[in-house]
């Protein structure tokens, strides 16, 4: 096979594809879901400008992408099973700032969501990635989330595959426009995270006095009011007042 130009993408991409074809691809697609700093918006057009060049075929590209998409996110669906729901309530209430009611309402939007999450998550970068772990928390369905990771993928690949294809030496156009995807939907969620910590210590309840450091006036102010108590030895009052008994 033609190696494909070293100043056209990651070296490791174009020596992973120049020395397996399609396979490599997919291959690189795989650790991308595993590590998703790794940029699949990189990856998949330079596939496509590789398959456009005919250095392998167009089909077998779109086929192996998308078979490494699904066996990445497989891989993190096992973690997310093996972690299992006690152990991720255990780690996440040790966390600074976060409460196990919060993983309950993520659990509970999870269990209605999920199926939903999980097809367009995949088209999401970082979350792409990481919403296969919630996937295996939860324990979903193996076929269900095998078949809407193996659907959002394919959209996602082919998209960016083809996109390659098409522009052939200017497909790094491609990855200059979804980097700005990219940085948008972190910023998001940068600024989703800033907001969460400052609610939370906002409304974060505090220490209630010591008893003892109250001041004499609160002591005052909340004992309770009693009627005045008569002398010892005497009878209770009868009639009405200034009335003498008979």
């Amino acid at each position: 096979m033609t190696a494909i130009a070293a100043d056209a993408g990651p070296q490791w991409v174009n020596d992973l594809m120049d020395a397996l074809g399609a396979p490599g691809a997919g291959l690189a697609i795989a650790l991308e879901n595993l590590f998703p700093p790794l940029p699949s918006e990189v990856i998949l057009p330079l596939a496509g400008f590789a398959a456009s060049s005919g250095r392998m075929s167009l089909l077998a590209v779109l086929l192996w992408t998308t078979a490494g998409s699904v066996v990445g996110a497989l891989a993190l669906y096992g973690v997310g099973a093996l972690l299992g729901r006690d152990r991720t309530v255990a780690i996440a209430s040790r966390l600074p700032l976060v409460k196990v009611s919060d993983i309950e309402r993520t659990e509970a939007w999870f269990l209605r969501h999920g199926t939903k999450a999980v097809f367009f998550g995949r088209m999401i970068p970082i979350f792409r990635s990481l919403i296969s772990v919630p996937a295996g928390v939860e324990r979903m369905r193996l076929p269900v989330f095998l078949g809407l990771t193996t659907l959002g993928s394919a959209i996602w690949n082919t998209a960016f595959v083809l996109a390659g294809y098409l522009l052939g030496a200017n497909w790094h156009q491609v990855s200059d426009i979804v980097s700005t995807y990219s940085k948008v939907v972190l910023a998001v969620a940068a600024v989703a995270v800033a907001a969460f910590i400052a609610v939370r210590l906002i409304r974060r309840p505090e220490a209630a006095p010591h008893p003892h450091e109250e001041d004499q006036d609160t002591r005052v102010l909340r004992r309770p009011l009693l009627p005045p108590e008569a002398p010892a030895g005497s009878a209770p009052r009868q009639g009405h007042p200034g009335r003498g008994a008979p």
